[in-house]
């Protein structure tokens, strides 16, 4: 998809708002039911005459906002690509004196989610048609459109190199893999990477981690990415993303049906690399690093056991009661690091990390923990702007509590009740300090749906990207 700014050409589309539907021909598509105007309707159709026509429908001016524009022309873009339309022109006015440059972004974004496709291994691959989008917005705010436009193809860039680490399965994307997308993505960014194998995350002393991963064959990879671009700030965020490649639950093991989408369990790794490359390729003034500790959960005579109690890097000791809550071990032992080694003054963690979390909040709302509830309010203003849902769950010390070991420092599984909370309290246990700014999110439900929902389509959604992106470069 190309766009152009104040180009002319192409099918011109009609804006309607649903209660000034004026004209015969709009009259008789209502009278019809063919088309009313209302928000997110699109209608397509060749007339008489053999000119195709175009009308988008924007329901109420007074309610029309950012998702909804997102929505409709997500809507909009699939309709022209499903007819195989060349070029479109859309006229934009000022809108419910919503703001040109995030009027552009959005309907730009909208559009551009329709475009995402994996096809990777099917045979009879289509290709599909370069669609070009002239875009002429109010008259002065050009420059305003063209700065959204460009911020939004470089939002999605970021989103689809997620999206396209968690779809593809285990056997294409492993912790040796998933190291080489990250240096050959983000290297050419700016972004400084380095991976430490075996023999580096054992002198760093990361048991937890490496209980987790040695009933693999494949090697783990500790994957440190660094982007310094605020000389003047002391500042130093951490992202962590959690970095299972594969989940069979270890001797805890899955059931068949439930190991089939395991894959995706790297979603929170994905996450972290798709927000290292927006920051980069949007060149934000901030500090950010980010960790992953990737591995495999498998099973073999050497695996780590229930009832076993295993070490970590900082010093705590863990009683494993269940090998299937492999991934806040391996956050356990990157949290550490990025706090204590790499001196980070505040930190989020992402992670498909609980079944909880999503019988609590769907495949729609990630759910958090924190301990800072300004730093949390940071996202929450980030969330708006990016039209995403991230939900605060409660962290009273009863649920931390719950990860209390008679035998060890912690267990790694608190039990069925409240499990969302205890597993993020747990990952929080391992920062370095306290006192350290720190949000958890859980997006087990939403970094891969299994329906389409909004413009997000079924499979990986690339979920919070954006948010991180507009939260750590100030920009909500």
């Amino acid at each position: 998809m190309k766009f152009n700014i104040a180009n002319h050409g192409g099918i011109v589309a009609q804006l309607v708002y649903e209660d000034k539907l004026t004209g015969e021909y709009l009259s008789y598509l209502k009278e019809k039911e063919l088309f009313t105007g209302k928000a997110e309707e699109v209608y397509f159709m060749i007339d008489s005459n053999l000119q195709a026509q175009l009308f988008i429908g924007l329901g109420k001016e007074e309610k029309i906002d950012f998702e909804l524009l997102r929505k409709t022309f997500y809507k909009t873009a699939k309709v022209l690509l499903t007819n195989k339309v060349a070029e479109v022109e859309l006229n934009i006015p000022k809108l419910n004196n919503l703001c040109n440059y995030r009027i552009a972004s959005a309907i730009a974004e909208g559009m551009l989610h329709a475009t995402y496709k994996y096809d990777k291994f099917k045979s009879d691959k289509k290709e599909q048609p370069e669609l070009i989008v002239n875009y002429i917005p109010q008259a002065g705010k050009e420059h305003r459109a063209e700065k959204g436009i460009n911020e939004a193809v470089r939002l999605m860039e970021a989103i689809f190199l997620t999206r396209d680490l968690v779809n593809q399965p285990a056997n294409v994307i492993y912790p040796e893999t998933l190291a080489n997308t990250a240096k050959e993505k983000l290297a050419e960014k700016g972004v400084k990477v380095t991976v430490y194998g075996q023999k580096e995350i054992e002198e760093l002393k990361m048991e937890a981690f490496l209980s987790v991963a040695r009933a693999s064959a494949k090697e783990p990879k500790l994957i440190v990415m660094e982007y310094y671009n605020d000389p003047e700030s002391e500042e130093k965020i951490a992202l962590v993303g959690k970095g299972l490649t594969y989940d069979s639950g270890g001797y805890a093991i899955k059931p068949a049906t439930g190991m089939v989408e395991m894959h995706t369990d790297m979603g929170g790794s994905g996450t972290v690399i798709g927000t290292m490359y927006a920051l980069a390729s949007l060149e934000a003034k901030v500090n950010v690093v980010a960790v992953v500790a990737s591995c495999e959960n498998m099973i073999s005579g050497d695996g780590y056991r229930n009832g076993d109690i295993i070490g970590s890097m900082s010093g705590k000791t863990i009683e494993i009661v269940n090998t299937d809550a492999e991934g806040r071990l391996t956050l356990a032992d990157a949290v550490y690091y990025a706090t204590n080694n790499l001196g980070a003054t505040k930190l989020i963690d992402l992670a498909t990390l609980t079944g909880a979390c999503v019988s609590a909040l769907g495949e729609q709302v990630s759910g958090a923990i924190t301990n800072n509830a300004p730093f949390f309010a940071e996202l929450e203003k980030a969330n708006q702007r990016a039209g995403e849902m991230v939900w605060q769950m409660p962290s009273i010390d009863y649920y931390k509590k719950m990860n209390d070991s008679k035998v060890a420092d912690l267990k790694n599984s608190g039990g069925k009740l409240g499990g969302m909370m205890t597993a993020g309290l747990f990952v929080g246990s391992f920062l370095a300090k306290e006192d350290i700014p720190w949000i958890h999110i859980d997006i087990a439900g939403t970094a891969h749906i299994s329906g389409e929902y909004g413009y997000l389509k079924e499979g990986a959604t690339g979920t919070l990207v954006k948010s991180l992106y507009f939260m750590l470069s100030k920009e909500a």
